[in-house]
């Protein structure tokens, strides 16, 4: 099988890139992506079961694996919400899957963002990971937008073996995210 295009570019033109701008002197100390996980929270499922299979079965057609249901942990009487209820669901990508996945984001479905005009580079969290929130799950071409009984917003985790969020910065800039200037 062949390598994602992704994995590709990274070993070819981004460890260079970044062995030249950091001063790397072995390959093992350039940053990778580790993981990418995406969580969508369905706060309405509580009144309707039947969404969560929907937002369920929408995230594993955006990221070809099967989501895992995410269950509250506390109890919070004001949203009548028990401890237990299924509340969201979650993907963790890894490997070939997280880059064919990340090829995707970039190169499809973040240019159909409404008014795109680059992603914030402020959402790193300290370690060089990064996070990025998307409104619509319909930005990605796999949906079909007929079938989408509510439109829901997701998070998406970007988690790099970065130490600092300059490298992380770096490595994700080198792989093609679209940052503003």
């Amino acid at each position: 099988m062949a390598l994602p295009r992704i994995r590709e570019k990274y070993k070819k033109e981004t460890v260079p890139a970044l062995m030249k701008r950091f001063g790397y002197k072995n390959l093992m100390q350039a940053p990778r992506l580790e993981k990418m996980v995406i969580n969508v929270g369905v706060g309405d499922a509580l009144q309707n079961v039947k969404l969560l299979d929907a937002v369920s079965a929408d995230l594993a057609t955006i990221a070809g694996q099967k989501p895992v249901l995410r269950r509250a942990k506390k109890a919070i009487s004001n949203f009548k919400l028990r401890a237990g209820m299924p509340i969201g669901c979650m993907v963790t990508l890894r490997k070939d899957m997280m880059y064919e996945f990340f090829d995707r984001l970039v190169n499809v479905a973040i240019p159909r963002i409404r008014d795109f005009r680059g992603i914030s580079p402020n959402s790193f969290d300290g370690r060089g990971n990064y996070n990025l929130g998307i409104g619509e799950q319909i930005i990605f071409p796999e949906i079909d937008y007929d079938k989408v009984e509510k439109i829901k917003g997701m998070s998406i985790t970007i988690v790099t073996t970065a130490k600092t969020d300059e490298e992380g910065f770096e490595l994700l800039k080198n792989l093609g995210m679209p940052f503003k200037r």
